[in-house]
């Protein structure tokens, strides 16, 4: 297939600098315009950029000019958004405004009633919304992926939802160092240290499963009805969150049949052949020591989503440990994978 031309908005910070990395060498999609502020414009990506990856900078992006970012400057069919949510809400709008698509993993437009909160494989059908956005007409949309540790919350519950139902859900996170950017939290803070404390996290991860496990109709989302009590925490890990997650379910099921059912889940989009689709999507741990992250955060390109501990709970029916990969699955890979489907769904064009 022709790949689509991609622009990166925020392409030196370090969810644009994850983008980059994760775009080298993909099948679809090819990025073509690096944009940044000024402060950047006009420079060569390297010289540009702090680079915090463990791998080099691809050498077709090294020598790449970095754009302004704005629309005028940016010649691409579509964009990744990795920029800061200071400045995301006036520029995602203008892209938008000028027909082209946004892809964003920044929280500005989440909870939009017409802008779809997506995961590919919880609600696929909600894409239904870009239609519904004054700018579609012309070709442009916004399309949000959730906050890093929602992601892994909704697709540790998939099963559980659809198989059960959710009544309530107790989520206690150990978010990793690289989740707050760079350069990140101060050594003082988390050298032999926890921070029970997240700017706004813990909001995220009350509403945001809500949304993306609503129901679609003709007023909108009609947000999920279960409750969710959420308490989160920055730990001295340099990727992977690990969430522990107890949950009550609609209807009553023993552990074995909770067992069976994760062991049992397929991922719904797999036909699709999207390339960043995990195999498999959520792995189920026996050995109650795992899943840790450090061994286990990168698990199919970091895009699946490790589940471990799962037993009995006095005061709900069931808790277990979920792990995700933050910056990938949790955020550029997450985005990646719904430009993906965008694409296998025909919202995605070739821009002339």
């Amino acid at each position: 297939m022709q790949k689509y031309r991609v622009g990166v908005l925020g392409a030196t910070g370090a969810v644009g600098q994850k983008f980059v990395e994760l775009l080298d060498g993909h099948p679809w999609f090819e990025v073509v315009a690096l944009a940044a502020s000024e402060r950047s414009a006009g420079k060569k990506y390297i010289d540009a950029v702090n680079w915090i990856g463990a791998t080099p900078i691809p050498e077709k992006i090294a020598d790449q000019t970095v754009v302004l970012a704005n629309p005028e400057e940016v010649d691409a069919d579509f964009v990744f958004s990795g920029v800061d949510a200071s400045v995301a809400l006036e520029m995602e709008m203008a892209f938008a405004q000028a027909g082209m698509p946004v892809i964003s993993n920044t929280r500005n437009y989440r909870m939009e009633p017409t802008v779809p909160l997506l995961v590919p494989e919880v609600n696929p059908e909600h894409l239904a919304l870009i239609d519904r956005q004054a700018y579609s007409d012309h070709g442009g949309f916004i399309v949000t992926n959730p906050n890093c540790s929602t992601v892994g919350l909704v697709l540790a519950l998939l099963p559980l939802q659809k198989a059960f139902g959710l009544e309530a859900v107790h989520v206690v996170t150990m978010q990793a160092l690289s989740g707050a950017g760079y350069p990140g939290v101060p050594s003082l803070d988390i050298l032999s240290n926890v921070v029970p404390h997240i700017g706004g996290e813990e909001a995220k991860m009350e509403t945001e499963p809500l949304k993306l496990f609503g129901t679609l109709t003709e007023q909108g989302i009609q947000f999920a009805d279960f409750k969710i009590s959420a308490s989160c925490n920055r730990v001295s890990v340099l990727d992977g969150h690990t969430e522990s997650v107890s949950v009550k379910l609609k209807t009553a099921a023993d552990l074995a049949a909770i067992k069976a059912v994760f062991r049992a889940f397929e991922d719904p989009i797999a036909h699709l052949g999207l390339p960043s689709s995990p195999t498999p999507l959520i792995k189920l741990f026996e050995d109650e020591r795992f899943p840790q992250p450090r061994r286990h955060a990168s698990l199919g390109n970091g895009m699946t989503v490790s589940v471990g501990r799962v037993r009995a709970d006095a005061l709900f029916d069931v808790k277990f440990t979920l792990l995700v990969h933050n910056t990938i699955r949790g955020a550029a890979g997450g985005a990646i994978l719904n430009a993906e489907l965008l694409v296998s769904k025909g919202y995605l064009k070739h821009r002339i």
